[in-house]
């Protein structure tokens, strides 16, 4: 691959009429990296008497640009870990949209796993995707048309030592010729001046373009909000929801060869543990509660598996719109999390509260499905005091509010 990843002295002309970009570029001077360094483990809370002691010897816009980066790498640094947060560069929008590590190498790993070799990654932010890509061995076109985006995605690219591996191009995405790479990967911006866009027409570019672009190459990713209505999804695509130590992160649309057109899919990290079907199963029974109660995943309740689990497991639900699956046997597995049950009772709060202090719970976890009370109103109110611990659910069990207590499996 050609390196156009240098700086050209156009680029560095162009920066000089954006105070942002003029900014960064201060930043990657010398002057720039040594007050980085400096602030690598800086309280955010000292940020003014650090200000003032630094602005002695340093402009006071480098030392104002300096620390906004340092305090980007503190917040990117649960996302990107702090070995490559630090050496990395970050925007507002690229810290908050950027794609957690684990769930870009994931994507990365299946591109790789197909034999993918080159990748056109489309509104590629700071470049979070394209890293985990390029670390897959695959080589990478990023493109961005925001210029300081676009500028952050190269020196992070640089940064990390892939500079040969990722070409950075400052453009407009839907004039990109994608014909000559083995796939395309799209992350639609889903935020505006509003907050979070959930119409997945009103992304930027629109899920309808991103779909086009993606049924035009021999295979393709396209990231979208979790929440996204199935009914917002092609037939063409593998729909996937990725989960991260419990939380959903994102959903992913694969189209192509390798993949399974019209299937659903709920992948577990850091685990990898992933379940799909290919097709949602009829509306699963319901029935009483059971010794056991079992909570799904995120990913496997926005996937619609939950019906999956309550099949393998030969249980129930407790209400036809409540994802907690009963059993009279237990049962085990990634994709849930188990509880035996040893008290059910109807919504009330001075029962709760007596049976709490009966068994001298001093810990208690809340959680809910169904309910509209608050998990640290309910644990003031319980006035807790014990050495002994549990877990209530605040629930619907056939359409009646209800209380379960239990205790977590193994």
């Amino acid at each position: 691959m050609d390196r156009v990843n240098a700086t050209t002295p156009s680029a560095s002309a162009s920066s000089a009429d954006d105070p942002a970009r003029a900014a960064f570029a201060a930043l990657r001077t010398p002057e720039g990296e040594q007050l980085l360094a400096e602030l690598r483990d800086h309280d955010p809370a000292d940020e003014l008497a650090t200000a003032t002691r630094l602005r002695r010897t340093h402009p006071a816009e480098l030392v104002s640009a300096a620390l906004g980066q340092a305090r980007l790498r503190q917040r990117a640094a649960v996302k990107f870990g702090a070995e490559d947060a630090y050496r990395m560069y970050f925007t507002p929008n690229g810290v908050e949209q950027a794609t957690r590590t684990s769930v870009a190498a994931h994507r990365a790993a299946r591109f790789a796993g197909l034999g993918v070799r080159s990748v056109a990654d489309l509104c590629c932010g700071i470049g979070g995707d394209a890293i985990a890509l390029a670390r897959a061995g695959i080589s990478v076109l990023a493109v961005d048309r925001d210029p300081l985006t676009a500028e952050v995605a190269r020196a992070n690219a640089e940064a990390l030592g892939l500079g040969e591996l990722i070409e950075v191009r400052c453009a407009d995405v839907t004039e990109i010729d994608t014909a000559p790479y083995d796939a395309v990967f799209v992350d639609p911006a889903r935020r505006g001046g509003r907050g979070r866009i959930f119409d997945p027409e009103a992304y930027s570019p629109p899920l309808s373009w991103a779909t086009a672009a993606a049924l035009k190459a021999p295979g393709a990713a396209l990231k979208i909000a979790p929440g996204i209505p199935h009914e917002a999804i092609g037939p063409e695509a593998e729909a996937e929801w990725i989960s991260d130590g419990g939380d959903v992160k994102e959903a992913v649309l694969w189209y192509g060869e390798g993949f399974a057109p019209g299937s659903f899919r709920a992948t577990l990290l850091p685990s990898g543990a992933t379940l799909s079907a290919p097709a949602p199963l009829p509306a699963p029974p319901v029935g009483p509660v059971g010794r056991y109660l079992y909570e799904p995943d995120g990913a496997v309740i926005r996937a619609h598996l939950v019906a999956d689990l309550v099949e393998r497991c030969g249980g129930r639900l407790v209400d036809e719109t409540i994802a907690y699956i009963t059993s009279d046997e237990p049962y085990s597995s990634p994709y849930v999390a188990g509880y035996r049950i040893t008290d059910e009772l109807p919504f009330n709060m001075k029962r709760l509260k007596a049976l709490l202090r009966e068994r001298q719970v001093g810990v208690l976890t809340v959680k809910k499905r169904g309910s509209a009370v608050e998990p640290e109103e309910l644990r003031r109110r319980m006035k807790l005091s014990g050495s002994n611990a549990a877990t209530v659910f605040l629930t619907r069990v056939a359409g009646a509010p209800t209380m379960l207590i239990g205790h977590p499996l193994g």
